[in-house]
């Protein structure tokens, strides 16, 4: 009888309830040790088991328990949970087929990037899913091995409408933000005092209220703790132990209980806690190696410890294991480890061969590194950094040590835990002096510094590591070039951007195929310095030919879109990001992801396709909370409010922008780009002043040469002239108006002429905004700002008594402010026009029923639309295919279609502008 938990039990069961009825879950059930958490699993498993109807609806349930002795073996807990259904394997995509199969150690494939394995299971639950529920209980996930716990809990967050209820019980130290969560606290008094009376009848009433006071309702310490007491101390004849807190009295109970044990059957237990995995026959056989064997386990399994079957030992609970092995010497836990790497073989080997070790040994340090090697091979990064740490440690040489410790770091920086990273490239950097390795660990302490949001220190810290290896590995060195001048860029460090400069000028003849690049990052501090005319040329060089033929090193494309977008050409940053996008997914690097998707998204927003940028956004955001990008999570979220700010959302605007300028200091990218959003809003609302004095701190400070705040030009401009102070935008203006005029896009020239144009005496505006407006004609990019040029020459024409005139350019900013779903805009465009004598039509949006579409169900409409059948959106899009089937099973009534056939009237993004 489970007490106490009727309201737990009813949320395990709405949970199976619901994937009977095809709707996933995921629930982490959080709690301290002996608090209860398996006795629900073992609950929700037996309700499973006791459905009798026969039919498709019984759950299927897969079971798998963390083990503290595995934590460091890769995929571990991935293979107990897996292992029933390994056979199922044939119905995963090819790619994805062979991640798993090589994360499992079942063929040599490698495992590819480590989320292509987390897509891999899902897309195997949905497959089970389909036939009947899935019901996965994973217990003790706190020690699952870091490789298992990054796979599923990537899958439980993309669980939709497959049928699959996961839950997790843990103590502290799972990390699985953004799952719901049910904290079980201890039992109330009746409870417990029903639970002490079941389990130990007959206790002396006083020596019943300490226990219930102590065990503050945790039910294994009302199990236990009258199991540790002899029967004095039961009745009452003899004084209980003084008190402690109660996983301290309930280990100090089964330590009793173990030591009441023969010598010989504490051995074989001590044996069976250190291999953790359960074997029994390998729990025998390194048991003989010291003079135990079955007979003893028997005693441990008569004594309640263990339960033992034909192929395995189980303790009774974690807290036994504990017990059993905390309260053995050391020198006896170091010989149970050599026993047990007698008789193993592969990474369980090298990893008992750690164990026991207490002093360096460079045989041992080789072996374990070389099974972080497998692990980064199978695609386990996430358990790599902590082998690579222990190898270090069992390193006696120098050299060796700081290598394998700057292994640990770029591993840890890999998966996203910056500051474990930057914690272990410091301990690497005290330990060496090698350029090489300074170099490798520049980069890590790069991403740290970048991710803290403070890029400028580590743009000089790049550039200097670069100098020494240009010699030895200039392709390295460029490398690092690459990363600095971007990093110097976005936090205007010039003294940064003149060395890096001078250093790619040095690199060119000596990395084949490497000018475009070089030469790129020269032109990129001419830029700075405001030498348009040398430094355009190279730039666009090297986004056209990124275009005909992308360069093999992501980083190196990652900096082309980031040009591209710097240079205003909306149309190549999306090819590009596009294309590298779908690089990415084909190949399962959902890592690269969040900064490829948010240069997209920013992209789409420029050419006006909001919804389609909303959907990326979001998308992109999800990417970076799954793989720890938390300052990406800003920058994506200070893209999202600029399209808030266009639309007159000021709620969801200024919501957005605290997440934006929450990520960083306040003075990174993200808060510049979140600060020109809120500034946009300001203007709309018609708060000038404010406009103007956040424009102008952002225009001065340390991200002003990034796109976002070189392009917020116009609004600065606007906002100054409308506020009477057109002189507080005079610098920003030149600057931008030099590098529009210098070879900009012909947008970035209508944006320039209209600036003139409000700045202008009256009778010179007219002419300039004609001109505007026939620049913005030349390619039709970035829409809104087209449209405020039109909304901008109309209230002038009608100011100027031009009522007849200003309907032209009026109408046609009211119906591209309506498609954009600019609403404040909108209602302006609509004012003016019906002040010059017109009555403006309601809205009429041609995206309407897009509209209705949530920013998933667009996407999958999109690719459907294009023709992708439903297993290769679920593969791009990192979804089960059960779940893409929900999305357009909901989307279809929105659109007001009843067929895939029809979805081909919505492959166009947005309708052209007239």
């Amino acid at each position: 009888m489970l007490r106490g938990r009727d309201a737990q039990r009813a949320e395990l069961a709405r949970l199976a309830e619901a994937a009977r009825a095809g709707r996933s879950g995921v629930l982490v059930v959080r709690g301290e040790a002996g608090i209860g958490k398996t006795a629900l699993l073992d609950e929700a498993a037996r309700q499973a088991a006791r459905r009798d109807s026969g039919g498709s609806d019984v759950p299927r349930v897969l079971r798998a328990t963390g083990v503290e002795a595995e934590a460091a073996l890769p995929f571990a807990g991935l293979q107990m949970l897996l292992r029933p259904v390994l056979p199922r394997l044939d119905a995963l995509p090819g790619a994805q087929a062979d991640a798993l199969r090589g994360a499992l150690g079942l063929a040599a494939t490698g495992g590819g990037d480590r989320f292509l394995v987390g897509l891999a299971v899902l897309t195997l639950l949905s497959e089970l899913a389909a036939e009947r529920p899935v019901l996965c209980l994973v217990d003790d996930a706190h020690w699952l091995d870091p490789a298992s716990a990054d796979a599923l809990v990537f899958a439980a967050r993309r669980l939709g409408a497959e049928g699959v209820a996961l839950v997790f019980a843990a103590r502290d130290g799972f990390d699985a933000p953004g799952l719901p969560e049910l904290e079980l606290d201890g039992l109330g008094r009746e409870a417990a005092a029903g639970l002490l009376a079941d389990r130990s009848p007959g206790l002396a009433a006083p020596l019943r209220d300490r226990i219930l006071k102590e065990a503050a309702g945790n039910p294994l310490a009302l199990i236990e703790l009258p199991a540790g007491l002899s029967e004095e101390e039961r009745s009452g004849r003899a004084s209980a132990p003084a008190a402690l807190p109660v996983t301290g009295r309930v280990l100090a109970s089964f330590g009793v209980q173990i030591d009441r044990l023969p010598e010989p059957s504490r051995l074989v237990l001590l044996v069976a806690a250190a291999e953790g995995g359960g074997e029994l026959g390998t729990v025998l056989r390194a048991a003989g190696q010291l003079g135990a064997g079955a007979a003893d386990l028997a005693l441990a399994e008569r004594a309640g410890l263990v339960q033992v079957t034909a192929v395995s030992v189980a303790f009774r609970h974690p807290l036994v294991r504990a017990a059993a092995y905390q309260g053995a010497p050391l020198a006896t836990r170091l010989a149970a480890h050599r026993a047990l790497a007698a008789v193993l073989d592969g990474d369980r080997r090298a990893l008992h061969r750690a164990a026991a070790s207490p002093v360096p040994d460079e045989s041992v340090a080789a072996e374990l590194e070389r099974t972080a090697q497998r692990a980064r091979d199978r695609g386990a990064l996430a358990s790599s950094p902590a082998l690579y740490e222990e190898a270090a440690r069992l390193s006696p040489g120098g050299g060796d040590r700081a290598r394998r410790m700057t292994r640990a770091a770029q591993a840890a920086i890999t998966v996203g835990r910056t500051e474990q990273a930057g914690a272990l490239a410091e301990r690497a950097l005290a330990m060496t002096g090698d350029p090489l390795l300074h170099a490798g660990l520049a980069m890590v302490r790069a991403t740290v510094e970048h991710e803290r949001g403070t890029p400028g220190g580590s743009a000089r810290l790049l550039a200097g590591s670069a100098e020494p290896i240009a010699g030895d590995d200039p392709g390295l060195a460029l490398t690092l070039l690459v990363i600095a001048a971007g990093n110097a860029w976005s936090s205007a460090e010039e003294a940064a951007l003149r060395r890096v400069a001078g250093l790619a000028a040095d690199l060119m003849p000596r990395v084949p195929g490497a000018a475009p690049v070089a030469a790129a990052l020269v032109a990129l501090e001419r830029l700075a310095a405001g030498d348009h005319a040398a430094a355009l040329a190279p730039l666009r060089d090297l986004v056209g030919r990124s275009r005909a033929e992308p360069h093999e090193s992501l980083i190196v494309r990652l900096f082309v879109i980031n040009l591209a977008l710097l240079l205003g050409d909306d149309a190549a940053a999306a090819e590009l990001a596009s294309g590298d996008a779908a690089r990415s997914r084909g190949l399962g690097l959902a890592g690269a992801l969040p900064l490829t998707l948010q240069m997209l998204a920013q992209a789409q927003a420029a050419a006006g396709l909001h919804r389609d940028a909303r959907a990326v956004a979001a998308e992109a955001l999800g990417f970076a909370r799954d793989t720890g990008q938390s300052h990406r999570e800003g920058r994506i979220a200070a893209v999202t409010a600029r399209l808030a700010a266009i639309e007159g959302d000021a709620e969801g605007c200024r919501e957005l922008a605290g997440r934006a300028l929450a990520r960083g200091d306040g003075h990174d990218e993200a808060a510049a780009a979140a600060g020109c959003a809120l500034a946009l809003l300001d203007l709309a609302q018609g708060r000038y002043q404010e406009a103007l004095d956040r424009l102008a701190e952002i225009v001065q400070g340390p991200a002003r040469h990034t796109a976002a705040v070189r392009f917020a030009t116009g609004d600065l401009v606007e906002a100054a002239v409308r506020a009477g102070a057109p002189g507080r935008a005079d610098g920003p203006f030149r600057r931008f108006a030099a590098w529009s005029e210098a070879a900009g896009p012909p947008w970035a020239r209508g944006v320039t002429l209209r600036c003139r144009a409000l700045l202008a005496p009256p009778r010179e505006a007219g002419g300039l905004f004609e001109q505007a407006a026939a620049a913005h004609r030349e390619d039709g990019g970035r829409p809104f700002e087209r449209a405020r040029t039109e909304l901008l020459h109309g209230e002038w024409l009608r100011r100027a008594r031009r009522r007849t005139d200003a309907r032209t350019p009026l109408r046609f900013a009211l119906a591209a402010f309506e498609r954009l779903g600019a609403a404040p805009w909108t209602e302006r465009a609509r004012a003016e026009l019906r002040a010059s004598g017109e009555t403006a039509p309601e809205s009429t949006a041609a995206e309407e029923r897009l509209a209705a579409l949530t920013p998933q169900e667009l996407q999958i409409v999109r690719l459907a639309a294009g023709g992708a059948s439903n297993r290769d959106i679920a593969a791009r899009l990192f979804l089960s295919r059960r779940t893409v089937e929900y999305h357009l099973y909901k989307a279809y009534p929105k659109l007001g279609i009843t067929s895939r056939a029809e979805l081909s009237r919505f492959t166009a993004p947005v309708p052209p502008l007239p």
